[in-house]
């Protein structure tokens, strides 16, 4: 008799399709900078600080999301996350004024995005998976990242054949169709359909004490005490830096500064999204199978070279060393992800979800960070050159940091629970 399937896999494919629906919003920012700029006459770090508000709430949602989540459920949070990231992206067409993109944006959709961020990843994979768990992180991590890049060519044939407004409207309406696939399909945890997690018995999850803010502060608090936690958040910010921050934002105008067309930025992007399925996927792999301080050490230093390199081959055309670097990069964008999650698991047991949602709240933070420094210093400068630079020495910082983690892998991780007990100062 065929052996059924389980449902984990349909949770993990809703879920998938949810993210790239959240995706949507992140791809436009980098495609519509020039466009906002001609028609309102906003200077670049104007309009960059909008995408700053939107990525550090995008980040500071997440913990918050996820003790949500355990409160009132996966689904309902989801479809509320989906519901804000189109009415954001919808308002947009009415505005006339800066903090009215501050506060669409920047406030409605860094809501919406957070709440389906990788804190929504962690709560999907710890709930549902015990075997495969890091290798599904990987597929449902790069469903957003990539999602995220494979919609900037049609954004940007969109935006230069109708305006950036049809674009934005795209935006929306992609958000609003996968509202009823949520609702319909998605289910909060195994128990619901009488299964237990693929791969054996899990917990049942710690019923949260307090409301859903007081839990996830409460997760921030007790981890903080850590040196494992400062350890892994401030590597994670020094990602969100170089990737969403600086180059999700800025290589577009940067690549335009050089002479390229946006349309053909926006492809090469989208070339660091599929490539980006093949390393992340691999990443969730290699972390059921090697130490995730060797992974996390390895991805940002090989992270850093790259990015010193790529102020000296940034040009008009998609040359043979351009597409080097987008086959290299691509596959380092968003690998730190599994990793990083097996690691707050680790440290931090059943709490491991919010207290990652925290830890990638430090990602938003450093790519917030750094989608304003950039754009001030092309502002200032008229090039993109040292905030390329400065990203590349951060990077190797961050491996660095990773490599710290090994002086307290052998502590105890933290006491299990929802509300964090500290037991020992990984």
């Amino acid at each position: 008799m065929k052996a059924r399937l389980h449902p984990a896999w349909s949770v993990a494919a809703v879920a998938f399709i949810a993210l790239i629906g959240a995706a949507g919003f992140r791809s436009t920012p980098s495609v519509m900078l020039q466009p906002l700029h001609a028609e309102f006459g906003w200077s670049l770090g104007t309009i960059s600080a909008a995408v700053s508000v939107n990525l550090l709430l995008y980040g500071l949602t997440a913990p918050f999301a996820a003790a949500l989540m355990a409160t009132f459920g996966i689904r309902r949070v989801a479809a509320a996350a989906l519901g804000l990231v189109a009415l954001g992206s919808g308002l947009t067409v009415w505005m006339n004024s800066s903090w009215q993109l501050m506060l669409c944006w920047g406030v409605l959709v860094g809501l919406g995005t957070g709440s389906l961020a990788l804190g929504f990843v962690a709560t999907i994979t710890g709930r549902w998976f015990v075997k495969h768990r890091g290798l599904v992180t990987g597929v449902l991590t790069a469903g957003g990242a990539t999602g995220n890049l494979v919609f900037l060519p049609v954004l940007s044939n969109i935006t230069e054949s109708h305006g950036w407004r049809t674009a934005a409207l795209t935006v929306a309406a992609v958000a609003l169709l996968v509202v009823p696939l949520i609702l319909g399909r998605l289910r909060d945890h195994p128990r619901d359909l009488g299964v237990t997690a693929l791969g054996g018995v899990t917990e049942a999850p710690a019923k949260p004490v307090g409301n859903a803010a007081r839990t996830a502060v409460s997760a921030l608090r007790d981890a903080a005490r850590t040196r494992a936690f400062w350890l892994l958040a401030g590597g994670f910010a020094i990602c969100g830096a170089t990737t969403n921050g600086l180059v999700g934002t800025h290589f577009i105008p940067a690549a335009h500064d050089h002479g390229m067309p946006n349309t053909t930025a926006a492809g090469l992007l989208a070339l660091v999204g599929v490539f980006d399925i093949v390393g992340t996927i691999a990443s969730g792999w290699l972390t059921d199978r090697v130490d995730s301080r060797v992974l996390l050490g390895a991805y940002y230093a090989l992270r850093g070279l790259s990015l010193l390199v790529l102020p000296s081959i940034l040009a008009a055309t998609a040359h043979p060393g351009m597409l080097v670097f987008i086959l290299f990069y691509g596959l380092d964008w968003v690998a730190t992800v599994p990793p990083t999650v097996t690691l707050c698991r680790e440290y931090f047991g059943a709490a491991g979800p919010v207290v990652f949602g925290w830890v990638f709240a430090s990602h938003q933070f450093g790519a917030a960070i750094a989608a304003t420094s950039a754009g001030l210093v092309r502002d200032q400068l008229g090039a993109y050159t040292w905030a390329w630079y400065g990203a590349g020495a951060l990077a190797i910082l961050a491996s660095l940091l990773s490599l710290m983690l090994f002086a307290g892998k052998h502590l105890k991780p933290i006491a299990p629970g929802i509300g964090l007990a500290v037991s020992a100062k990984a």
